[in-house]
């Protein structure tokens, strides 16, 4: 099982036509993800590596019933292609874009919730549940990182995903879903809202975060595990323990503001809560597999 997505997530890719959509859909096709449409006004009757592309996403929805679109579309027009998706009835949305405007992304997550849809990115490398389905652009060696398993993955920072996960897999687990919320001040998700999925599969036995100095997400989770709304084993990775006060470090979402969002009051959050917090990437492994089974393998 995974959450968010699986094999049989039905997908369109809006900007399939263009040489990044293109690449990473025949990426997404060797993966195992079922790209059943394209979408690029002024392009309907082509097809890219055997998707029919089509003007709209209405029109595309009407004849294969997607139910998920994955965006290769420029942050300038991703809110309208956004837009265009939620008034097609798909409710499960990732855009890559870096660089949406702040107001953009202010409006796009207010739409996605007032339909009760889920919008993941901007600013993120995808969503991946190995061996069944990936929306976005994990590179072609993935297949060394991401094995199919039973530990959650959820991330802000794309450089340090695959190392992480590449310590939970040295480690003998596997991934079920892995979330990039992406690295924006105003995610389309955060970790939280997705916590209770995690915690509601079966396949999952434990979540592990990449987090990072700047807003409060990891507070959230910090809060969920208190109130018992997860109950399940988390270990998380904060990025930018040694980062100078008052510099925004890395993208946009990675700064402190108003006193909150340090590194320290994070890591105090959620060891507070009963979660353990790595000090190095290399540790969240070991620490995984203490949480999981005592250490014994």
């Amino acid at each position: 099982m995974s959450i968010f997505i699986n094999k049989e997530t039905r997908i369109v890719v809006q900007g399939v036509t263009g040489q990044e959509g293109s690449f990473w859909t025949k990426h997404m096709l060797d993966m195992g993800a079922t790209v059943v449409a394209g979408v690029t006004p002024g392009k309907e009757g082509q097809d890219v590596h055997g998707v029919p592309v089509f003007h709209t996403v209405a029109g595309a929805v009407e004849t294969h019933a997607a139910d998920a679109a994955m965006l290769f579309v420029p942050p300038r027009f991703t809110k309208d292609a956004i837009y265009e998706a939620l008034d097609a009835g798909i409710r499960k949305i990732v855009t890559i874009a870096d660089g949406i405007p702040l107001h953009d992304q202010i409006q796009i997550r207010a739409a996605a919730q007032s339909v009760g849809a889920r919008v993941v990115g901007g600013n993120t490398s995808g969503v991946i549940s190995p061996g069944q389905s990936m929306l976005g652009i994990f590179p072609y060696w993935i297949e060394r990182v991401y094995k199919p398993g039973r530990i959650g993955v959820m991330t802000r920072s794309g450089s340090l995903t695959n190392e992480v996960t590449a310590m939970v897999v040295r480690e003998g687990f596997g991934v079920s879903t892995l979330i990039g919320v992406g690295g924006d001040p105003v995610p389309g998700s955060r970790f939280a809202e997705f916590l209770e999925e995690y915690q509601a599969d079966d396949d999952t036995d434990a979540v592990v975060i990449v987090g990072e100095l700047g807003g409060t997400m990891e507070e959230e989770v910090a809060q969920a595990i208190a109130d018992g709304r997860f109950t399940k084993p988390l270990v998380a990775f904060l990025a930018g323990r040694t980062a100078p006060k008052g510099k925004r470090m890395g993208h946009a979402g990675a700064i402190v503001t108003g006193g909150t969002g340090t590194v320290e009051a994070k890591i105090a959050a959620l060891e507070g809560a009963g979660a353990v917090v790595a000090e190095r990437p290399s540790h969240v492994g070991r620490l995984l597999a203490e949480r999981i089974t005592g250490g014994k393998r």
